[in-house]
């Protein structure tokens, strides 16, 4: 908005971007979810720069299950519940960006698509 403009009641005039720390918002099914941990590695992929993996760890896992959102791609987890998870990645840059789909790799194998 340009100062001294009108608004209506509710409008939003400011949103506030935080750029550090640089996460991933994931999802693991239940069946995976004693195979990890905090602080478990992780490798982040995008689709514009799949050879470059960003590294990261799992810094939070939820404590309560929920049904699959619709931004999760993979067919076998769409009608499960799961378990979200902030993956934080240790050597963000650019080419990270919020909202971008990646895949997320951690030890172990567990492999997850998210939004």
């Amino acid at each position: 908005m340009e100062p001294g403009a009108i608004v209506a009641v509710g409008q939003t005039v400011y949103t506030l971007s935080l750029t550090s720390p640089v996460w991933v918002r994931a999802y693991v099914g239940e069946p995976d979810l004693g195979k990890i941990h905090g602080g478990m590695p992780a490798k982040i992929f995008t689709d514009s720069a799949p050879d470059k993996p960003y590294v990261g760890h799992i810094g939070f896992i939820s404590p309560e299950a929920e049904f699959t959102p619709k931004s999760v791609e993979t067919p076998e987890l769409r009608a499960s519940l799961v378990y979200r998870l902030r993956i934080i990645t240790d050597n963000p840059d650019r080419g990270l960006l919020q909202g971008m789909p990646v895949t997320v790799i951690l030890e172990k194998s567990v492999k997850m698509d998210h939004q």
